[in-house]
This record gives C-alpha cells, structure tokens and sequence, in this order.
C-alpha cells in the first residue's frame, strides 16, 4: 500500500478523515488489492460519520441501548443504532407478500438429499504413495469379496475398517450435502439405494470402500414451516434498501471529498 500521505484526504463536512484511522479500518475490508481496501474503508467512515453527525443534529440519545446480551453499547454505536431506529421505517412482510415469495422461489425450499452411508476406511495419507497403494489395493480387494457376498460387509468393516464406524458395521448413518468430504459425496450420491461402490474412493483420509442404504430425494419444505424465514428475510431486504436509500440522502446533502458513496441509483460523485 502507498504510504498514507500519498492518498486523496477525504473530508466530510469539511473535517479530515485521518488516513491514519482509514489505514486501520482498511484491514477490516477484504479486497482484490490494497487500493480497493484503502477506498472501502474510507467509504465506511465517511458512512459512518455522517450518521453521527445526523444523529448530533437530531439530538438523537442512544444511551439505553444493548447488545443482545444486554451490554450497553458503545457510545457512537448506540447513536447510529438508535438513529437508525428513529428515521428507517419498513414495513412487516405480510402472508400474501411471503407466499408470493415462496410460490416464485421453490426451488430455494428443497430439502436436501439424504442418504444413508456406510464406508469401509483403509486409512492413508495421499503423500505415502506406498501406503496409498497398498490401501487401494485393500479396497479393491474389498470389493471384490463384497460382489460375491453383500452380507460381508458389516463383517470386514468390524475388521479392517480404521473409522470408528466399524463398530455399527461401517454405517455412517443419514448423510446430506456438506457432511462428508466432496469425494465421498460425488461417489455416494451417484448410487443407488442399496448399491455399493465398484471403485476405491480415494480421499485426504484414505481410500473407501463406499455402500449407499435408503435414499431421501429432495422435497418441496411446506409453506407454513419457512413463512417466518421468508418474512425475515424479505424484511431484512426492505430495511437494507430503505438504509441505502437514507444514506444516499445524508450523502447528497452533505459536502463530502475523497469519496464516492454509492446510492441506490448509482454512486454520487462528491
């Protein structure tokens, strides 16, 4: 990053942002380079000074308010908090605006796929070749036993097995998107209910002996048991919009330098 003198000053109200104070607000601000932190950061304490300085002008008093373990907040904190609360109103979402929400987006109300696993582990470590080859060698042989004889396979997980599943006879139980790592999901839920793996699946754990039980597939969540995520949701929407849409008003009133502070038609060069 360019020393700090070298960049724009950027001035709210005609009083400096030290770059001092925007160089340590830019490390909490995630960007493709240093630059785009440096402008992100100094985005957020313009932001963040002229809703103080509203709050001043209003005479705002946010001395009342806590944090959600009932801990007063601090003192500028709880002055934004509370001019938030004073001058952004949005309204409850209500049952034909949820219902339109969940009737145009069903696809965001599936359940996921469930199914019910069991594995056979000969453990490795993918950068012991040998190891890792003598395990897949393991596995295949596995395999083989079990084409001949499916009932062998609570039996050889009991002995050979490395997981501690060996003790239920390999079975995992239940398993959804996310719960296992990516190689062992693409094998299992290319399966079908009752079908074991032909081929060795090969993770950071070791290599696998993989068998799929009963299958869940995907279903339609009912309206009544996502209503209230979707009003939360729909309403946290709203309130942002009507966040942006008040900042874009503190923004165009304001005499600002250094910055430019996006509203919701585009951003407002100052």
């Amino acid at each position: 990053m360019a020393d700090v003198l070298e960049r724009v000053p950027v001035f709210v109200n005609g009083r400096e942002i030290a770059p001092e104070a925007i160089a340590a607000e830019a490390q909490h601000h995630p960007a493709p380079d240093a630059d785009a932190a440096w402008q992100a950061a100094a985005e957020a304490l313009v932001v963040r000074q002229l809703l103080l300085d509203e709050a001043e002008r209003l005479a705002i008093d946010g001395a009342s308010l806590t944090d959600a373990e009932g801990r007063p907040l601090a003192a500028e904190e709880a002055l934004i908090e509370a001019l938030l609360a004073d001058q952004v109103k949005t309204p409850k979402a209500d049952e034909a605006e949820t219902r339109r929400f969940y009737d145009a987006n069903q696809v965001r109300f599936m359940s996921a796929p469930m199914v019910e696993a069991a594995h056979i582990l000969f453990a490795a470590t993918p950068e012991d070749d040998l190891a890792y080859g003598l395990a897949t060698g393991d596995a295949r042989m596995a395999i083989r036993r079990l084409q001949n004889d499916p009932s062998a396979f609570a039996e050889i997980a009991q002995e050979r097995s490395a997981c501690p599943s060996k003790e239920q006879g390999g079975n995992l139980g239940q398993v959804g998107p996310g719960d296992m790592v990516a190689e062992f999901e693409q094998a299992l839920f290319a399966l079908e209910a009752g079908a074991l793996c032909l081929e060795p699946v090969k993770t950071r754990f070791g290599v696998h002996v993989v068998r799929a039980g009963r299958r869940e597939e995907p279903q339609l969540l009912p309206y009544e048991l996502v209503s209230a995520k979707i009003a939360d949701y729909l309403e946290e929407a709203s309130w942002r919009r009507a966040v942006a849409q008040y900042l874009s008003i503190l923004a165009s009133n304001a005499s600002l330098e250094g910055v430019e502070i996006a509203g919701p038609e585009g951003p407002l060069v100052q």
